[in-house]
C-alpha cells in the first residue's frame, strides 16, 4: 500500500494488491470517512417514462463508514455508508458502497488515529519482500502455495501419471520434472526468493536425484511433512528445517505470539481469552499483547455487533497495550478462533 499523503487525520492511500486490501479491512472502523471515485447506479429518465434506464458511472463521493465486508478471494473490498458529500444529482444521507479493488485510490479519515492504527498502516506500506513459494508433495501428488501476509494461496494441486506396485502401465511422465517446471514458472511469474518443499519419507531424497538446474538448487529448502494435503503446509510451516527462512514472514510472528499466548495460559491468571475475559482484563489496564483474528472480526461485523469490539480495541490502544490482528488462515490463527478468535496476554493477573 502506497501512503500518498498524511495530513489532519486523513490519508491518501492507494491500494497495490490484495494484501493490502487485507491490511485495510482491519483500519476500517464504524464511523470512519472515506472518499474517492467509485461506480453508482444513476436512473436516466423520469421515473414514469418507458425510456427510463439505469446506468453505472464514475462518481466522487465521501461516505461515513458503517458497514466493512471483506473476503480474501473476492479480490475486493466492499465498504458501505451514507453519502456526506457528492455530485448534486446523488441526495446526501442516501447509501453507497465502495467496492476497493487493487489499483484504487482513496482517503481515509478518522477522528482520531490510534497507535496501532499507525503502526498498520506503517507495515502496510513497508516495501513488500520477494515471496517465498511452498510445495509439499510425493511420487505422484503435490500442493503448490504462495506465502500472503495472511496465510497462504493454493496455486495447483498436481497429479502425477506414475506407474504403482503391479501396475503394468508404463509411466507417462517424469512426475518430478512436472514440479520442477510448475516451480519454474510461478518463480518467474512472483519473482520468489525462496522454496520451500517437503515431503513425506524419501520422496524429497529422488526429487533432489531428478533436479540438474543448479540454479533451483540454491533457492529449495527441503523438510520432512506426514502428508500431501493442506495440513501438511501447515506442518511445513512449522518444520525447524525452514525457520530462518520464515522468521521475517509475517505469519511466522503471528504463530509466535500464539505460541507465546499458549504458554502464558499455562501459567494461571497471566492470560485472558474470550471476548467477556479479554474485556475485562482490557479495563482493569491489565492488557499487555491483545491478539484478535480477522475471522473474528469479520464475523462480529456481519453480525453488527462490532462496536463493542471497537471500544475494546480503543481500551487496549489507550493502556499502551500492543494489538496484533492474527489471520485466521494459518494453524495459529486457527488455535486462536479456538480459544473464541480473541485473547491477550497479561501485565499481572487478575482476580
Amino acid at each position: 500500500m502506497k501512503v500518498v499523503s498524511f495530513h489532519k487525520n486523513v490519508a491518501s492511500l492507494r491500494i497495490e494488491s490484495l494484501d493490502d486490501l487485507w491490511y485495510l479491512s482491519s483500519l476500517l472502523e464504524a464511523g470512519d470517512l472515506v472518499e474517492g471515485k467509485t461506480m453508482r447506479k444513476i436512473k436516466l429518465g423520469g421515473g414514469e417514462e418507458r425510456s427510463t434506464s439505469v446506468v453505472k458511472k464514475p462518481v466522487y463521493l465521501k461516505i461515513e463508514v458503517e458497514k466493512v465486508e471483506f473476503h480474501k478471494f473476492s479480490n475486493n473490498l466492499r465498504v458501505a455508508g451514507r453519502i456526506l458529500e457528492g455530485t448534486e444529482d446523488i441526495p446526501k444521507g442516501s447509501y453507497h458502497t465502495f467496492a476497493i479493488e487493487d489499483d484504487s485510490q482513496i482517503k481515509l479519515q478518522k477522528g482520531e488515529w490510534l497507535s496501532f492504527h499507525k503502526e498498520r498502516l506503517r507495515e502496510a506500506s513497508k516495501e513488500r519482500r520477494p515471496p517465498l513459494l511452498i510445495c509439499v508433495f510425493d511420487r505422484d501428488e503435490a500442493l503448490i502455495a504462495i506465502m500472503k501476509q495472511y496465510g497462504y494461496d493454493l496455486l495447483a494441486h498436481l497429479h502425477g501419471a506414475v506407474q504403482k506396485k503391479r501396475d503394468v502401465t508404463q509411466v507417462t511422465s517424469n512426475f518430478y520434472e512436472e514440479i520442477e517446471n510448475a516451480i519454474k514458472e510461478y518463480i518467474d511469474r512472483f519473482h520468489v526468493r525462496s522454496v520451500l518443499m517437503a515431503s513425506p519419507g524419501f520422496w524429497k531424497d529422488e526429487f533432489l536425484k531428478n533436479l540438474k538446474d543448479d540454479a533451483l538448487k540454491k533457492k529449495i529448502v527441503f523438510a520432512t511433512v506426514s502428508s500431501v494435503d493442506k495440513g501438511a503446509i501447515n506442518e511445513l510451516l512449522g518444520r525447524p528445517e525452514v525457520k530462518s527462512v520464515l522468521q521475517q514472514e509475517r505469519f511466522a510472528q503471528e504463530v509466535a505470539l500464539v505460541n507465546d499466548l499458549l504458554s502464558a495460559i499455562a501459567k494461571v491468571g497471566l492470560a485472558a481469552y474470550g471476548l467477556k475475559e479479554t474485556a475485562a482484563a482490557a479495563e482493569a489496564c491489565a492488557v499487555k499483547r491483545l491478539l484478535i483474528t480477522d475471522g473474528f472480526l469479520q464475523k462480529k461485523r456481519e453480525q453488527d455487533a462490532f462496536e463493542p469490539i471497537q471500544t475494546l480495541l480503543h481500551t487496549v490502544d489507550k493502556g499502551k497495550g500492543e494489538i496484533h490482528i492474527i489471520s485466521s488462515d494459518h494453524d495459529g490463527g486457527k488455535k486462536l478462533d479456538g480459544l473464541g478468535g480473541i485473547a491477550a496476554l497479561l501485565r499481572f493477573a487478575i482476580s
